[in-house]
């Protein structure tokens, strides 16, 4: 380890992977340490044994099957078939490593039920979610999102969706409150409504991503990894590996080690001191360079039985929207299955999280709890939120920000392209490879 290298990366969670194999694509020398035994850190998949190793629950269940036919997510979440993160495995070529499977389902709970979001024309018709003089307001609103270009005024039918408000675009096409609740949580995917007054440029973009992404597989926007999500950070992982990057697992960080201007400039380890000109890891190795922003409840549930209300869907998402319960943040549920590899054969895996509001975090997943019916067995952890306190540019460590509650990763992957140019002063490169040879 007593070597030179440009960049130390700590903690192999999906964030971290990602950058240390394009890094390693663009040629830096990479060397990528973990504390844990295992890849993915917070976006790991562990058997059950591991699981319930974890969360401290003694031996798993008879009745749960073969413990090594689990792979069981530490945070619930699907990609985007049209998303940030679909682009990254395209542009690095990682999908070679991985196999994934359409989610049978998105679904939201309104007015006591669950409901599917309409993935056609067909099911929109006659989905009861709205009535027909609603739909069709909801349509031409929906029209518009798919026409809009941001470079294209004429799309923009006099609207500068830079200045006025999402909620002053949704009143011009007189959506009703559930329409919009249904538009800004279930397509749009807003955790909560402060979307409502900001600019509504996002708000047509995130919609617009949504119907995209329904359209290249039919029944919902979501694909999900067989094995488990902890199979993306192996993946890059390898990809980094191809390209020189040094991987090292259960290596306890002793310190990071400043230069006299206060810049990083190596990680000490078991006695051993690794050069090198930047830092990059998640929060948990820099306690004191970050703060806690607030906290996720999560509950991982075991189930021998698809969610009532769902069609008997082997995977779906339920998004309980915030006001179905009178809180500030929405509900999520995921749902996996031995379909995709991640249980024994004939059980599924339910998650749940939302933001923690009250002192009683375990309470707040109640309702949606209530929804999965009979649970053979579960998890429950809280984890807190932490954001860097600076953009690392002065010390030269960067720092992602916690894994947020919502079903997918969009977000994750704006912070994984604000650090990528944060350090290499530009955007990343996104064009699939075939596109930039032909340019």
């Amino acid at each position: 380890m007593d070597d030179e290298y440009d960049v130390v990366i700590l903690g192999t969670g999906l964030k971290e992977c990602i950058l240390s194999g394009v890094l390693s694509v663009e040629g830096k020398k990479v060397l990528h340490m973990d504390r844990n035994s295992y890849y993915g850190g917070d976006s790991a998949s562990l058997t059950l044994n591991q699981a319930y190793e974890k969360f401290k629950k003694g031996t798993p269940l008879a009745e749960l099957g073969n413990p090594r036919d689990w792979n069981v997510d530490l945070i619930p979440k699907f990609l985007m078939s049209s998303g940030l993160l679909v682009s990254m495995l395209i542009k690095t070529d990682v999908t070679r490593y991985l196999e994934f499977k359409s989610v049978d389902g998105s679904f939201v709970f309104q007015d006591k039920k669950i409901h599917k979001v309409p993935s056609n024309t067909t099911e929109a018709l006659k989905s009861s979610l709205m009535g027909m003089f609603e739909k069709r307001r909801c349509g031409k609103f929906l029209e518009y999102v798919g026409d809009y270009e941001r470079d294209d005024p004429k799309t923009h039918k006099g609207y500068d969706l830079t200045r006025m408000t999402a909620r002053q675009l949704f009143k011009e096409f007189s959506l009703s409150a559930e329409t919009i609740e249904f538009i800004g949580h279930a397509m749009a995917l807003n955790s909560s409504d402060e979307y409502l007054d900001k600019p509504a440029l996002p708000i047509v973009e995130k919609t617009r991503l949504y119907g995209e992404s329904v359209l290249k597989y039919g029944n919902s926007p979501y694909i999900y990894p067989l094995y488990g999500l902890g199979e993306m950070p192996q993946g890059f992982a390898r990809l980094s590996a191809i390209y020189g990057g040094t991987y090292m697992l259960s290596k306890p960080i002793e310190e990071i080690i400043y230069d006299a201007e206060g810049r990083a400039v190596g990680v000490k380890s078991e006695g051993e001191v690794a050069k090198c000109k930047f830092v990059v890891g998640d929060p948990s190795y820099f306690s004191d360079k970050v703060k806690k922003v607030g906290q996720v409840a999560r509950l991982i549930c075991m189930l021998s039985h698809p969610i009532d209300g769902t069609n008997n869907a082997e995977s779906a998402q339920i998004i309980v929207p915030q006001k179905a319960l009178n809180r500030a943040n929405d509900v999520y549920i995921s749902l996996v299955s031995s379909t995709h590899k991640v249980a024994a054969k004939g059980k599924y895996l339910a998650m749940i999280s939302t933001i923690v509001e009250t002192a009683n975090p375990e309470a707040e997943l109640a309702f949606a709890k209530s929804l999965l019916g009979k649970i053979d067995d579960s998890f429950f952890a809280v984890s807190d939120l932490f954001v860097p306190l600076d953009d690392g540019r002065r010390d030269q460590v960067f720092i992602s920000k916690s894994f947020d509650p919502q079903t997918h990763f969009e977000e994750t992957c704006q912070d994984i392209l604000d650090i990528y140019k944060r350090i290499t002063g530009k955007d990343m490169d996104l064009t699939p490879k075939e596109a930039a040879r032909d340019e």
